[in-house]
């Protein structure tokens, strides 16, 4: 009985796709385990997340009054057009940036002789359309804060994207 009750009170889980055990976050993604290219943990996006918010306020005061009943509205559309034409131009947001993250493809993984060759790894760019559909996944908020496995939110799953380190 408790194996039948833990299995619905814990919730679905979402494994990793070959249904084997992987010895680290991001490794079935073609990621090495620490390092650049490694997956960012959810301190390292959080605190990007709110440096950008920050700027995004900052630069909305051009705009509109402080104490205005339409900041947020203002802040948000800021927020909302900084990350797509950063990220889809980029790879990163200002805040990603300024923490060492960039959001990466991963639906095709680094290219690996490169990397071995050089000791860098390189990822495909986002894409205007996967940076568009990652900011309007954002906004909901909900998929950010369901991970799988690996870290990786919804919104990051639904794109074939990750956020990566960059150093």
């Amino acid at each position: 009985m408790g194996r039948a009750t833990g299995s619905w009170l814990s919730g679905p889980q979402i494994g990793p796709g070959g249904g084997g055990d992987v010895e680290y976050r991001g490794q079935d993604l073609g990621l090495p385990a620490d390092g650049p290219g490694s997956l960012a943990t959810g301190w390292q996006r959080t605190m990007g997340l709110l440096v950008d918010w920050l700027l995004a306020g900052g630069i909305s005061l051009l705009f509109v009054r402080f104490g205005s009943p339409n900041l947020g509205t203002v802040v948000l559309g800021v927020w909302f057009v900084i990350g797509v034409v950063s990220v889809s131009l980029f790879g990163f947001t200002p805040g990603q940036f300024a923490l060492g993250l960039r959001v990466a493809r991963v639906d095709h993984g680094p290219e690996r002789a490169e990397a071995e060759a050089t000791g860098k790894v390189r990822f495909a760019a986002v894409g205007v359309v996967r940076a568009l559909a990652r900011q309007v996944l954002i906004v909901f908020l909900v998929p950010a804060l369901i991970n799988d496995y690996n870290g990786r939110a919804l919104h990051d799953r639904s794109t074939g994207t990750a956020m990566v380190r960059t150093r």
